[in-house]
């Protein structure tokens, strides 16, 4: 109920303190004007309102992972959501007042010393953490008292108000009951190949008709026509020039990837003494447990006694013994400096030895590639110059080594293999350019750079009836089987309803083969390879034999509802969710009760903005 009433010691100490929200800049927003407005005789400060504005900017900014402007605060009504908080907080301090609930000097300083933004490293109250944290916030000792004081005053009115309401029992017993409510039900998918006649080819007037009324199908998205220049490591790497000496220092320096000695994948595990050992030795050759059931056995897990890959030199002692095997096996006891021991060999690894003369070829393309890289990196400066001047795409690319490119770009084509489109910095820049911006240098993942103009805008367009002809053609025949299917699945499910009611007789002419029965289906449940619209309407379906369509949009069912289970709440599993029910339930109560209350509150006192003061706050906070 905390979160709820949005009070303003989760404001202060979460949002204010926590966030730190001294960090953008403003300590004080009065600007000659303390209130923004008042609720009876209890104000509404303008750092309170700049302080939880602002608040509810960065929880905003944190959770998008986008940081918003005040601009789209209001838009999005944050503002004015914050507003109506604090005008709600106002209306229950001011009802508190009134009615004299209040709370003493020992609740508020146990309410401030176990707030987390005040204590120390080594977790408890820290005086002068709390007078720091006052001091950047601008916030008088006294001042922050008397708000947390208020704020208590107003949880003991909110705990008074909804203490004690609990949902009625039937209600608790009756939502568990549709929870766990599971159905018998059987489906048949209807195809094509079930209509009684082929589709009918559509002639000029029905495509074109279909085209113009489905428009947003055909429509080409916009289109940015770009030029570019640009360059890529993989660009320059034929053209650089390495020597014997750089691909030797390059081949050491990844020696660990051509020379390695053979390697183990083992774990250990450690025994209190030998006879333990032995014996799980014993009952791991007679094939009566594995090494693994011994490692749960000591409460541990298979990542504790995993050695990984491991040398001979890092095994000491038990080396020659793991290393004799020639497959994967279990060797010990062997001693080792923590006792007994069994070593699991998972895996053999060969050793690997690649000369200088075998890995020349693939150093010298990685070499080069590098080389290219600090070679354009070099350049950067330099080109970032010559764009400043005024040089165009066309000259760069002209007088230095950046290749001129030009391409159509959609946000959602698929970009071709090797095209400037696959990198999402290209991508990122192109979304967002304008036809006014010069180019600018920007670097490719790979270490190449580009720079971009925007030609022209092509808006989206409705692509010529000549051009996409057998695109309206296919559209218009998915359209038109999806209808003679719903068609005839509809006539299926009153056949069916009408089966139900017919002798044992008749019922056998129905062909069941035709049918897949599920049984004990829950509507949490999921079926594989089937649309959810499927399960859902078997539980839309109120009395058994009663049949229904299911248009899952490209595929057409019938459903027909078999038989409906209750619920056993006097199940162990059904206890769980009794408790949530009820859980959720309360809390739901709850909270409309004291909303009804908070509005009662605002009613009963006259509620005053100054909308000037919050004009010239909104104009501040950024």
């Amino acid at each position: 109920m905390r979160t709820k009433g949005k009070s303003t010691i989760v404001w202060i100490l979460m949002g204010l303190m926590v966030l730190g929200l001294g960090g953008f800049g403003i300590t004080s927003f009065s600007g000659g004007t303390t209130e923004i407005g008042s609720v009876g005789d209890t104000k509404i400060t303008a750092d309170d309102y700049a302080r939880a504005l602002q608040s509810e900017m960065r929880a905003f900014s944190q959770q998008t992972g986008q940081q918003i402007t005040m601009q789209q605060a209001q838009q999005m009504g944050l503002a004015q959501s914050v507003q109506a908080n604090l005008i709600a907080a106002a209306a229950l301090a001011e009802q508190a007042r009134a009615i004299g609930v209040s709370v003493g000097d020992a609740q508020v300083a146990q309410t401030i010393m176990q707030a987390g933004a005040f204590q120390g490293p080594n977790g408890s109250f820290d005086r002068a953490a709390y007078a720091e944290v006052l001091r950047r916030e601008n916030l008088t000792e006294a001042d922050f008292e008397a708000t947390v004081r208020d704020d208590e005053a107003r949880l003991l009115l909110q705990r008074a108000v909804v203490g004690g309401v609990t949902a009625p029992a039937p209600m608790v017993d009756q939502t568990a009951r549709w929870l766990l409510e599971t159905r018998d039900f059987s489906w048949r998918e209807l195809t094509e190949d079930e209509l009684p006649a082929p589709v009918a080819e559509p002639d000029d007037a029905t495509l074109r008709a279909w085209h113009a009324a489905n428009g947003d199908r055909f429509t080409a998205p916009e289109t940015r026509a770009i030029t570019y220049a640009w360059v890529t490591p993989d660009m320059l790497s034929s053209e650089v020039q390495l020597d014997e000496a750089a691909l030797r220092d390059t081949y050491q320096l990844n020696i660990d990837q051509f020379q390695r000695p053979a390697r183990r994948m083992v774990s250990r595990l450690v025994f209190p003494d030998e006879a333990q050992a032995q014996a799980a030795r014993e009952q791991i050759d007679a094939n009566t447990a594995p090494f693994e059931s011994f490692v749960l056995q000591r409460g541990l897990t298979l990542d504790d006694v995993d050695l990984g890959e491991v040398t001979e030199a890092q095994l000491g002692s038990a080396a020659e013994a793991v290393f004799a095997l020639d497959q994967p096996g279990v060797v010990g006891p062997l001693q080792t400096d923590l006792g007994p021991a069994l070593f699991s060999v998972n895996a053999i690894l060969d050793p690997v030895d690649i000369p200088f003369e075998e890995a020349r070829e693939g150093l010298r393309g990685e070499a080069a590639l590098s080389a290219a890289a600090r070679q354009i990196q070099d350049r950067i400066a330099d080109l970032e110059d010559a764009l400043a001047s005024g040089a165009t795409l066309e000259e760069l690319a002209e007088d230095t080594e950046l290749e001129l490119g030009q391409i159509d770009w959609t946000a959602d084509a698929v970009p071709a293999e090797g095209s400037i489109a696959g990198y999402e910095a290209f991508r990122e820049r192109a979304a967002q350019m304008e036809s006014t911006d010069f180019p600018e240098l920007a670097e490719l993942a790979d270490g190449g750079v580009f720079a971009m103009r925007l030609d022209e805008i092509v808006p989206p367009t409705l692509r010529p009836f000549e051009e996409v002809r057998d695109e309206v053609l296919a559209d218009w025949r998915r359209a038109e089987v999806q209808r003679q299917l719903l068609e005839l699945a509809a006539d299926l499910s009153l056949a069916e309803v009408a089966q139900t009611e017919a002798t044992p007789d008749e019922a056998q002419a129905d062909d069941a083969s035709a049918w897949t029965t599920e049984t004990g289906l829950a509507r949490s449940d999921w079926m594989d390879g089937l649309p959810p619209q499927l399960l859902s309407q078997a539980f839309a379906v109120t009395e058994p034999g009663q049949a229904e369509v299911v248009d899952a949009g490209d595929r057409v069912f019938v459903v027909r509802l078999d038989q409906i289970n209750d619920a056993d709440l006097s199940q162990p599993d059904a206890a769980q969710v009794l408790d949530g029910v009820r859980s959720r339930l309360d809390q739901s109560l709850q909270v409309d009760l004291f909303d009804y209350y908070a509005r009662y509150a605002q009613r009963q006192s006259a509620v005053e903005l100054n909308q000037s003061a919050i004009n010239a706050i909104n104009a501040q906070v950024q």
